[in-house]
């Protein structure tokens, strides 16, 4: 666990946290904003751009074959206005030790 409080975190919009492996999970309504925003259809945005889940219960975005986010680009998000809860609210409601690795701008304001 860190001990640094959730609201002293700025985002430097690095992307090292798109370049990690993992699921972000996706809801109903995400999948249906992420789709429009793209000008998709839903079931075209699903079945391009998510995989089912370990648990089998929901989707989660797909990764490219290094295992960054489908959306990085070399900008950054490419569906910024329309990400993911999961990527709105990172690292804010996520802890673990290796932090510091995955998002700079945690580490930035405990050593400026």
């Amino acid at each position: 666990m860190t001990s640094q409080s959730a609201t002293d975190f700025e985002c430097l919009r690095c992307g090292q946290c798109c370049r990690e492996p993992g699921y972000v999970y996706l809801g109903e309504e995400e999948i249906d904003r992420i789709a429009a925003f793209l000008g998709m259809e839903v079931h075209a945005f699903t079945s391009r751009y998510t995989r089912i889940t370990p648990d089998r219960q929901g989707l989660s975005l797909n990764e490219k074959d290094d295992q960054s986010c489908v959306f990085l680009d070399s900008s950054g998000c490419a569906i910024q206005a329309a990400k993911p809860l999961q990527c709105a609210v990172f690292p804010r409601i996520w802890r673990y030790r290796e932090m510091e690795t995955v998002c700079k701008g945690w580490n930035e304001k405990r050593n400026p």
